[in-house]
């Protein structure tokens, strides 16, 4: 099998090195980090011109209709450069419409650039079960009126419109009853908390009481939107993958040149050989993460669910073990500095793992794993 990237792949990698070299600097990300809004109009209008926003896109929308694999390359090097713009919020929910089939006015105005979205997903009580659901949706004539509160949303006071799982029939943690709407941020009854989390991007809670929604604003089919929840969180999961990565490589390349200059007993660090052998296990780890990771790009659009499932994620177990490692290998490396926000192997390290945290942990990823088909047969 060919492991390289396309012509056109390389190119697009390269012009976000480049862009991110010139205008996205460490210390530039730091003030946007630290800025009212936490995120920049300009940077988010210079991936829009490189067609970050457009590659998840179908082509009837105005987009480019990129395959996982081209998606994969762009987080990979939006995670070296630690960009802290709603792509990846954005680019979930485009999974969520282009799956449905659905609000193509709004896929065009992401393409373009001038709409966010954020993925509403998790409560208090659900941690990583997706179908854990108690914000209800109670049809009223021909609208839904929505009640409940959700946590965790990334980017969600950033987000021109909200994706929303919500139950409109069964039982709390039921497959069935649940239901997907695309709502307008700016909707009468929503209230947002907006905050930082400690990697950098700013996540919400979102609070619905006595939302009124049409019907139109449904994603999918009323009562069947697991499938398409499931779904589209396996391909957030390889999104994530992908930035993670990214970082990972960045916070490997920056450790070694670390060693090979940090002075002590006269000679530079990188000449122990017990370090040389940390270096050699973080190489590894960041290897084996890559191609579960190209594994899991080339996989999450199979028509074969279970298989999807598992390989999905075997990839986001790898990848949190590799996170882990290489992180906390990195933070040693650089001694106590390594814990600073001066330094970027700091914030490498956290945004590294919230990642891990992230649409499942790795437990919560293992034990999705082994309960697939096929994982172990009855005696």
């Amino acid at each position: 099998m060919d492991f390289d990237l396309s012509p056109e792949q390389q190119q697009l990698s390269d012009a976000i090195s480049r862009w991110a070299g010139k205008d996205y600097s460490f210390e530039k990300r730091k003030e946007i980090i630290h800025s009212e809004i936490g995120w920049s109009e300009p940077a988010w209008q210079a991936l829009a011109e490189l067609g970050v926003l457009a590659l998840p896109v179908p082509a009837d929308c105005e987009g480019f209709d990129g395959t996982p694999i081209d998606q994969m390359v762009v987080m990979q090097a939006l995670g070296r450069a630690l960009v802290v713009e709603p792509v990846f919020a954005t680019a979930l929910g485009v999974r969520f419409l282009t799956l449905a089939g659905s609000h193509g006015d709004l896929l065009s105005q992401v393409a373009g650039g001038g709409l966010k979205l954020a993925c509403a997903l998790n409560e208090r009580q659900s941690r990583y079960d997706l179908s854990d659901i108690s914000v209800t949706a109670r049809r009223d004539g021909d609208a839904y009126v929505i009640h409940g509160e959700k946590i965790g949303v990334i980017h969600g006071a950033q987000a021109g419109q909200l994706i929303v799982s919500v139950r409109t029939g069964g039982q709390q943690c039921d497959k069935e009853g649940i239901s997907l709407f695309v709502i307008p941020a700016q909707t009468s009854g929503i209230s947002l908390r907006d905050t930082r989390s400690h990697d950098g991007l700013r996540i919400a809670t979102v609070r619905f009481s006595g939302v009124r929604v049409a019907a139109t604003a449904l994603v999918g089919t009323e009562g069947h939107g697991f499938d398409l929840l499931d779904a589209a969180a396996d391909h957030g999961v390889v999104l994530l993958c992908a930035e993670a990565l990214g970082a990972m490589e960045a916070l490997q390349a920056s450790t070694l040149e670390y060693v090979r200059t940090r002075q002590q007993f006269g000679v530079p660090i990188g000449k122990f050989q017990v370090l040389q052998h940390r270096m050699a296990d973080m190489f590894m780890q960041l290897e084996q993460a890559r191609s579960m990771t190209m594994l899991a790009a080339v996989r999450v659009s199979s028509s074969d669910v279970a298989e999807r499932r598992r390989i999905v994620s075997a990839a986001k177990a790898r990848v949190g073990e590799a996170l882990k490692f290489i992180g906390q290998q990195a933070v040693q490396l650089h001694g106590g500095m390594g814990v600073t926000n001066e330094m970027p192997a700091a914030h490498y390290f956290k945004r590294l793992s919230v990642i891990e945290l992230t649409l499942g942990d790795t437990d919560h990823h293992l034990g999705r794993f082994i309960a697939q088909p096929g994982f172990a047969q009855d005696a």
